[in-house]
């Protein structure tokens, strides 16, 4: 059975553990998860992950480390981790602006560095991960892809491209949040109350978006399908964007992938 360290015991980190035991890709025990301080791993602790608060101990044995903590973090956790890692280790990492090469740069190009961008929604195994390398191997994209894919989709890039994964599929899930807790405010406005405008729009939002993986259609033709001639979908539709709602979306996305791009070096 492969072991896997998780570097950083934080939401990412937590979900990613949490998700690859539920789906049984593989035990509690076979996880080893660091945090600084490990009374915020006593729920983990407990249910059978390993816990450390020392890096250099914890990724000993592993066959994969990923790195899950902030980008002002990774340059001390690569001073510590440079002179114990081993060219047969992969190293996964999920640090937002951090390209394989920088990577390398502290723990030597006999290194192999894979770089996965995953998002929230891996906590219930549905995550949207983009994942780039540099000069990992077939065999060894194949073993990350399916670590991921228990958790999600996975779609391999090229690496120029991950700071604008962050933005679409990272920072998404906030902006698709934020369009849900728009539509249920306006429900409310309409003469709903509050928790059942949430669970209608919820759903709408669900229904919406399985109809498009399924039928495997386009957005604009299952909107043409709810839209007739001075109805009132395409009347909504139409205030919607003369009031910005489509060029504020990607107006956010543009910004939050500039953003993305500068958080190693902020």
């Amino acid at each position: 059975m492969q072991k896997i360290t998780i570097i950083g015991g934080g939401n990412i980190g937590l979900s990613l553990a949490k998700g690859l035991v539920k789906a049984d890709y593989c035990l509690a025990s076979d996880i080893t998860i660091t945090r600084r301080s490990l009374s915020s791993l006593e729920e983990e602790k407990n249910a059978g992950f390993g816990v450390s608060e020392n890096n250099v101990d914890a990724i000993q044995g592993a066959d994969y480390i990923v790195l899950a903590i902030l980008p002002q973090q990774i340059r001390k956790v690569l001073d510590e981790l440079k002179n114990t890692l081993t060219p047969n280790q992969i190293v996964i990492s999920v640090v937002s602006g951090v390209t394989c090469a920088d990577i390398k740069e502290a723990i030597g190009t006999d290194k192999t560095v894979v770089r996965v961008m995953p998002n929230t929604a891996i906590a219930i195994g549905q995550s949207m991960t983009c994942m780039a390398t540099d000069e990992a191997n077939e065999s060894q994209i194949q073993a990350v892809t399916e670590m991921f894919e228990t958790v999600g989709s996975v779609v391999l890039i090229n690496e120029d491209l991950m700071t604008s994964a962050t933005a679409l599929c990272a920072c998404g899930i906030a902006f698709f949040l934020r369009s849900i807790r728009a539509a249920s405010q306006g429900g409310v406005e309409i003469g709903f109350h509050a928790h059942d405008a949430l669970k209608m729009a919820i759903q709408t939002a669900k229904g919406a978006a399985d109809l498009l993986l399924q039928m495997q259609s386009h957005p604009e033709s299952e909107i043409d399908k709810v839209t007739s001639p001075k109805g009132c979908t395409i009347a909504g539709l139409n205030e919607m964007e003369h009031n910005g709602f489509s060029s504020a979306f990607i107006k956010g996305i543009k910004l939050s992938a500039k953003k993305a791009g500068g958080l190693y070096n902020d």
